[in-house]
């Protein structure tokens, strides 16, 4: 067992946020664990443990981005994807307003706001983006918060 931590210590020198953010990910629980791992191994064995002790931390963090790189290319590129889509439709429902484009609102749907603004938002933030802000929690927000460690 302690010739096991010995063999992996030099991971320790890792930046994770910044093989995250090389990976264009979001939380570290998008890496399975298992690739992590055998990531740290084949890198361990390609280079030797004294040769990695004396890497800088950010060629271990490119070491090891292009080898997860390598191992999850499928899910990095559903990732990829997934961005794009949200981007795609982001452009089609935002870009057309700011270039003058043509809302098609029905005159009926206005007649119960009588005069509040608030209430003109929350109609034209559902209708443009798709979502009522009122029935959002702020606990289950669309974004991945990594709550899986402790920080110091």
């Amino acid at each position: 067992m302690e010739d096991d931590n010995k063999e992996y210590s030099w991971s320790v020198k890792l930046d994770w946020l910044n093989i995250l953010s090389k990976l264009n990910l979001e939380s570290i629980s998008q890496i399975p664990e298992f690739k992590k791992d055998k990531a740290i191994k084949r890198i361990t064995k390609f280079y030797g443990i004294e040769a990695l002790l004396e890497f800088e931390p950010s060629y271990l963090d490119k070491l090891i981005v292009n080898e997860l790189k390598e191992l999850m290319k499928k899910e990095l590129l559903l990732n990829t994807r997934r961005q794009e889509k949200i981007e795609k439709e982001m452009r089609d429902k935002i870009i057309p307003l700011k270039r003058g484009g043509i809302i098609k609102i029905d005159p009926r749907d206005l007649k119960d706001f009588k005069g509040d603004p608030e209430d003109a938002l929350k109609y034209f933030y559902k209708k443009f983006l798709g979502e009522d802000d009122d029935d959002k929690d702020d606990d289950n927000d669309n974004y991945k918060e990594d709550n899986t460690g402790y920080y110091i």
